[in-house]
């Protein structure tokens, strides 16, 4: 089969693969629709630990194809979403129903061969159909709302909340359309330049800001009062985070939902201490799939405009050039099958 192989950080090649065959537990699934992550670029970089040569790739969707046990067989032909998640099942974490915090987790795309090919191994148990209404590209969107249903619920976000949500990445957007449809009000999408702002009006953002021209903290005073119920930083980004400390109410809570690259960042503990900021971590998705496929099923969602270039296997140079420069208006690429 076809891949895109990152032999080692720094080189990445589209190669003829042998065709894996699925263990006990794990179904084969042909893709038929993989987006590029900008998270998948760390792994390219060699910023992100990965089992190298690895296949990236855990934004996907496609239809079963074999199965590696005969409880299995009849997934055999259905369209699917899944977890990327590999773990146990048996400890205290997995009973609990927290994935990530298996010892035995491994993810697929990272530490496990991704959807960048035209075959992806993946565990049985995370599967979840995807129903005929919602597009493969559309499901496979499904990963990046899912880290935004996941954080919104860390968050404790709420019915008539304010938000504000740093930064306009495909996981940002997915914030606000998340949150929308969860009543959320008065939700205000900042970013450093304005090349997504115009899709987060689209989206139902009441207000948006330009950081590189407008004073963030200044502008949000007048947004909202008093501060802002929930802030949801998405960028990872030292400066951006002590204006998130800033911009929430007093009570209000701070969501670090932004990959940090491993830096080591300043902050003002003040601005947590005195103002009782509730500061949370969100680097995962909690196995959102199926609350995240049920929202597009029933319309509440609407993501697929997300899809900005649309490629095959051979053009994964400019995918992933367009994932590094995001040209204004572009929000992701989709490998389609």
């Amino acid at each position: 089969m076809k891949a895109i192989v990152v032999e080692k950080p720094g080189t990445v090649l589209l190669k003829e693969v042998e065709k894996p065959e699925p263990p006990a537990g794990f179904v084969r699934v042909k893709v038929k629709s993989a987006a590029i992550c900008a998270t998948d670029l760390e792994v390219i970089d060699g910023n992100i630990p990965a089992n190298y040569p690895l296949i990236p790739g855990h934004e996907w969707s496609g239809i079963v194809d074999s199965v590696g046990s005969a409880e299995d067989e009849a997934w055999i032909g259905k369209r699917v979403i899944g977890s990327n998640d590999v773990v146990c099942l048996k400890c205290d974490a997995c009973r609990s129903g927290n994935w990530r915090y298996c010892s035995e987790f491994e993810e697929i795309g990272f530490r496990r061969n991704g959807a960048y090919a035209e075959y992806v191994i993946v565990p049985a148990y995370g599967l979840c159909e995807l129903p005929g209404q919602v597009s493969f590209d559309h499901g496979a969107l499904c990963e990046p709302l899912g880290v935004a249903l996941g954080t919104l619920e860390k968050a404790g976000a709420k019915f008539g909340d304010t938000l504000m949500i740093m930064g306009a990445g495909s996981i940002g957007l997915c914030m606000l359309a998340a949150a929308k449809a969860m009543g959320i009000r008065r939700i205000v999408v900042c970013a450093s330049t304005g090349k997504r702002l115009e899709e987060a009006r689209n989206l139902g953002a009441c207000a948006t800001i330009e950081t590189e021209k407008e004073d963030v903290v200044e502008v949000m005073k007048g947004l909202h009062p008093g501060g802002s119920d929930v802030v949801i930083d998405a960028t990872g980004i030292e400066s951006c985070i002590q204006n998130c400390l800033k911009i929430a109410r007093k009570g209000g809570t701070v969501a670090l939902a932004g990959y940090g690259r491993g830096k080591t960042m300043s902050i003002r503990m003040d601005d947590i201490h005195i103002n009782n900021l509730r500061v949370v971590g969100a680097g995962n998705n909690w196995n959102m799939h199926k609350k995240a496929v049920s929202y597009m099923a029933e319309g509440l969602i609407d993501i697929e405009s997300f899809v900005s270039k649309k490629l095959n296997l051979e053009e994964f140079e400019e995918g992933l050039a367009m994932v590094r420069s995001r040209p204004k208006g572009f929000i992701k690429a989709v490998f389609q099958f």
